[in-house]
């Protein structure tokens, strides 16, 4: 089998000839600069480490190490035309989108600020990672203040540094699509997240119990907007992709983020109106990225036409990997969930992490629906020597 038939049979719960690899199809399967820095050393590797999603601190996974891996999907990302270099927390050393403007001030704390000068992203010093800054709707209190119109929502979750065309997108898009690799692209469409981070945390999840019609006019025009990217995105990139990506955090560690009942009245209408959509109009794979235990949702994101799941993330309340397997593994497949990266892949030997990748791989692969990825992107602290012993262990059945 290709790669991209591989990951192909998964979507479809057809058993492919091996489990396949994801490591760097999405914003959350992949690695954060430093560790990426560290595994290219472990493996002799010398190229520039690109950040693409700079709050992650994500980067872009050279063909080298695709290669050398046998990784079964890719990324199709929204890229700069140009880079500037920067240092990271460990003095390790890689390039950053050009238009993410970093401002180092005196305590060594960093922010990147919008051109109306709104703090847009901060990170402290001695930090891995940006924080969200100053949410923009921050101060409206009616449903009547919500503009549609407004930059801030229709271009939500886009990146700012992005200075390429459609064209040249379509055209990387087609190249990707050349390599045999299933093509990930990701629409970076939220809902709840959106709210969250357009009003503040507080303010919208206040908003969504006592203020529900601001809510709804934000979630109404945050989908409208999304509808007409989607017309966009495809007419370019359509014919080039196996799986399109979309997220939305529903879930904490210990339980949901929310209530059943109000995603139920409030976020899951909007994601059914837009998952909907992306399945009438695109033939390929429908994948979700949504952290924490959110086993009480799937059956609805099976409702609303979600085909794939990331990042599975097994530590979290009700999310064992035997019971998801058992309960939905008819009509959900599992992108991730390969290892845990909260207490094996980072702290745990060659040998835990081989047992962990063993007993995942066996109760999420049977009967296919399962491609291999670890739970979120590896950290900083997780050790080269243990990303390898996860992707042997995968090859090693």
């Amino acid at each position: 089998m290709t790669p991209r038939e591989r990951v192909q049979a998964a979507l479809r719960h057809s058993v492919p000839d091996r489990v396949p690899l994801d490591l760097g199809a999405t914003e959350s399967s992949g690695l954060t600069a430093i560790a990426y820095n560290r595994l290219k050393a472990r493996l002799g590797m010398q190229s520039p480490t690109r950040v693409i999603e700079p709050y992650q601190q994500v980067v872009l996974v050279d063909p080298p190490l695709l290669d050398a891996l046998e990784i079964d999907a890719v990324a199709l990302h929204y890229e700069p035309r140009q880079w500037q270099p920067t240092t990271f927390a460990d003095g390790s050393t890689g390039e950053i989108p050009a238009q993410w403007q970093e401002i180092i001030l005196a305590d060594g704390s960093r922010e990147v600020r919008t051109p109306d000068g709104r703090l847009a992203a901060r990170m402290p010093s001695g930090g891995f990672y940006y924080e969200p800054g100053d949410p923009p709707l921050a101060g409206i209190t009616r449903a009547a203040e919500v503009d549609p119109d407004a930059e801030c929502i229709r271009s939500f979750d886009l990146p700012s540094f992005s200075d390429e065309t459609w064209t040249e997108r379509g055209e990387r898009a087609q190249r990707l699509h050349a390599t045999g690799r299933a093509v990930v692209g990701n629409l970076c469409c939220h809902f709840l997240a959106a709210g969250q981070l357009l009003r503040g945390y507080e303010n919208f999840m206040c908003d969504l119990v006592a203020e529900k019609s601001l809510a709804h006019a934000l979630l109404e025009a945050l989908c409208d907007a999304y509808l007409e990217r989607l017309e966009t995105y495809l007419r370019y990139l359509g014919d080039y992709l196996d799986v399109i990506l979309v997220n939305d955090d529903l879930g904490t560690q210990n339980g949901p983020m929310l209530s059943p009942r109000v995603y139920r009245e409030t976020i899951k209408p909007y994601q059914k109106r837009f998952f909907g959509a992306i399945r009438s109009k695109f033939s390929g794979g429908l994948l979700m990225h949504s952290c924490g235990a959110i086993s009480d949702f799937i059956p609805d994101l099976i409702e609303c036409g979600v085909q794939a799941i990331n990042p599975v993330q097994v530590s979290a309340q009700g999310m064992a990997p035997e019971r998801l397997k058992r309960e939905f593994g008819k009509d959900m497949v599992f992108w991730g969930g390969g290892c845990d990266t909260q207490h094996v892949l980072n702290k745990g030997s060659v040998e835990d992490v081989q047992r962990e990748v063993r007993r995942n791989v066996a109760a999420l692969s049977p009967g296919g629906g399962f491609v291999f990825t670890q739970v979120h992107n590896i950290q900083p602290d997780v050790p080269a020597e243990n990303v390898l012993a996860m992707v042997r262990a995968l090859r090693a059945g």
